[in-house]
């Protein structure tokens, strides 16, 4: 039981991080682009912000689904 909720806050703690590094690193970024989804799109984002924040999600994504298999074996 420690095991996963060790992993869980590493994860947390270290896309913690690369968060706050990317808003510092965007803050001069002139490129803007635009999310479409299937209702609506979103404000003009920096490029770097979408990318950035998709990396991150997929990080923590991937870390929580690795976590309840290793658990269901």
């Amino acid at each position: 039981m420690l095991i996963p909720l060790k992993k869980l806050l590493f994860t947390i703690t270290f896309n913690s991080c690369l968060f706050l590094i990317l808003i510092i690193g965007i803050q001069n970024n002139s490129n803007k682009g635009k999310v479409n989804f299937l209702i609506d799109e979103t404000i003009e984002l920096p490029i770097s912000f979408i990318i950035g924040c998709s990396f991150i999600s997929g990080s923590i994504l991937g870390s929580i689904f690795s976590i309840n298999y290793n658990r269901n074996n």
